[in-house]
């Protein structure tokens, strides 16, 4: 079969949707799709069941319903649909109100800059809308990010804001207002703040879960507005409520759109003729090159600058929700694909001569847009640059598949909000249908509380240590210190902590380097 006619029989682009799938460059045989036709149909009864508001994730007991941000009427009580109708409500009333001065900084004016105070879907999701869709010159606002707990980076940030944080309005994200990283960048702001004179929570707004430490502590400090987050929401899917729609609002993007080109991918991804279906296709391409186990790496490469960050967005919806150590029966099973990427066509000259010719260890996902924007300068007699691009991507993509690597290619008219809708719902969905092909919750994450619970560890051996260290005017090694608060088997991490002391509190003392460096607390002077 030639490569047009197999593009013939596998491109899939419903006439409701603006994203077409093709898949023919995966080698899959062609009986490929039927043979995976009854788990196909099981995962659309899955599906169906999460979107009708069953107990979706039995660690928290909880429903998973982001579905229904993009579609309140699909909810399953009255009350959620009321209270997301409410909250959108909410939204745009308070972002024109901030547009028109109504909600004023302490100092009169207008708001012209959001700090976006948040960690993982707190952070990626605005940022990936604020990138991909904002326009500078015309922004009604300018976007900025604590998205870490790096106190070179929230510097850095605070300073690109300048004398402009009197007019900077603060938006304080965490569903349980205990994320260490939000609260440090919180904190980080409100002494900014305190030091330029100015009260933090006439500035502030808080988006949070009902009566959570965040909502106490925005009432208490009277900031200017509060907007809920779901239980029933992820954070790698929370964007679509005020976690995303909030900051987008403010910098005028087009929410309208982008909830609407989400709904509309949520329709199209019901159907359950699998052949129509482009999220079904998808999680099956997934299925069929990682073998069901997440063997080979999925490497995502848009062609547009404007999805810049859309691989990074990936790389939380896809690894959070499909990496895990056990499947529904608790069986070890050690699920996961592993997401990286780079945008087109700078990938030329980074990693794509191992792609062709390296270790043949992923598939990948190009993201053609064709209407490219921008400047149309022929660079040449009869060329632009659009057409350089679209030449690397066609070139890119054929060296791939002349050296036997495979890949899918997703293609959009433009990027815009509806159409940036369409794609995260489509990647969502897929996400959704693999876990049931594969046998895992999708919608829990254990292993990020791990993560946490060991990050707290290290922070109370890091006190034990400092306590010690205050009591005695002894020098020892790492080792020695361990042993003189009863924790020998944590010598390495009393180094590490050590260590990172000495570089940062001038109390601490290093003599030495390595391992066998010791260590000894001076009194400040």
């Amino acid at each position: 079969m030639s490569t047009f006619a197999r593009y013939s029989r596998y491109y899939c682009h419903p006439p409701a949707s603006l994203v077409g799938v093709d898949i023919s460059r995966m080698n899959f045989e062609d009986d490929f799709l039927e043979k995976m036709e009854p788990a196909m149909q099981r995962a659309f009864d899955a599906m169906e069941v999460l979107e009708k508001g069953a107990i979706a994730n039995p660690d928290e007991n909880r429903m998973v319903g982001h579905y229904w941000l993009r579609a309140s009427n699909l909810a399953p009580t009255q009350s959620i649909t009321k209270a997301i109708d409410d909250d959108l409500a909410a939204i745009r009333d308070f972002a024109a109100k901030v547009h028109s001065g109504a909600i004023a900084p302490e100092r009169g004016g207008k708001f012209e800059n959001v700090l976006v105070c948040g960690i993982g879907g707190s952070a990626l999701g605005p940022q990936l809308l604020a990138d991909a869709l904002g326009e500078p010159a015309h922004d009604k606002m300018r976007m900025y990010f604590f998205d870490n707990t790096d106190p070179d980076g929230l510097t850095r940030e605070l300073n690109r804001i300048g004398s402009g944080l009197s007019k900077t309005i603060v938006l304080v994200i965490s569903k349980s207002g205990g994320t260490p990283e939000t609260r440090n960048g919180m904190l980080v702001a409100q002494d900014a703040y305190k030091r330029a004179g100015l009260a933090f929570g006439k500035h502030a707004v808080a988006v949070t879960g009902e009566g959570s430490k965040l909502d106490q502590f925005a009432v208490a400090d009277k900031f200017l507005a509060r907007f809920p987050m779901y239980d029933w929401v992820g954070g790698r899917t929370s964007l679509w409520g005020s976690v995303g729609l909030l900051p987008a609002a403010l910098q005028g993007l087009d929410i309208d759109g982008l909830l609407h080109g989400a709904h509309g991918m949520d329709f199209v991804t019901r159907v359950r003729r699998t052949a129509e279906n482009p999220a079904a296709l998808l999680a099956l391409m997934w299925h069929y090159a990682t073998n069901g186990r997440g063997e080979k790496d999925m490497v995502v490469l848009p062609y547009a600058d404007r999805l810049l960050l859309f691989s990074r967005y990936l790389q939380q919806l896809v690894m959070e929700s499909l990496g895990k150590e056990k499947d529904l029966l608790g069986n070890i099973v050690h699920q996961g694909i592993a997401v990286y990427g780079n945008k087109g066509s700078t990938d030329q000259h980074a990693y794509v001569q191992q792609l062709r010719e390296g270790v043949a260890n992923f598939f990948a996902v190009f993201v053609d847009v064709l209407h490219k924007g921008g400047t149309t300068l022929e660079v040449e007699p009869g060329v632009t640059c659009g057409d350089y691009l679209n030449g690397f991507l066609m070139g890119t993509r054929t060296a791939l598949h002349e050296n036997g690597r495979e890949s899918v290619t997703l293609t959009l008219p433009k990027v815009n909000a509806i159409t940036l809708g369409e794609l995260l719902a489509l990647f969502e969905r897929a996400v959704g249908f693999y876990a049931s092909l594969v046998n895992i919750n999708a919608y829990h994450q254990p292993g990020v509380e791990a993560g946490k619970k060991a990050a707290s560890n290290v922070l109370a051996l890091q006190a034990a240590l400092v306590t010690a260290m205050r009591k005695s005017s002894e020098t020892h090694t790492a080792e020695g210190w361990a042993m003189a608060i009863g924790k020998a088997d944590e010598a390495e991490s009393a180094f590490l902590i050590l260590r990172h002391l000495a570089s940062n509190d001038p109390s601490v003392k290093m003599d030495g380097r390595g391992p066998e460096a010791r260590f000894h607390f001076a009194a400040a002077h």
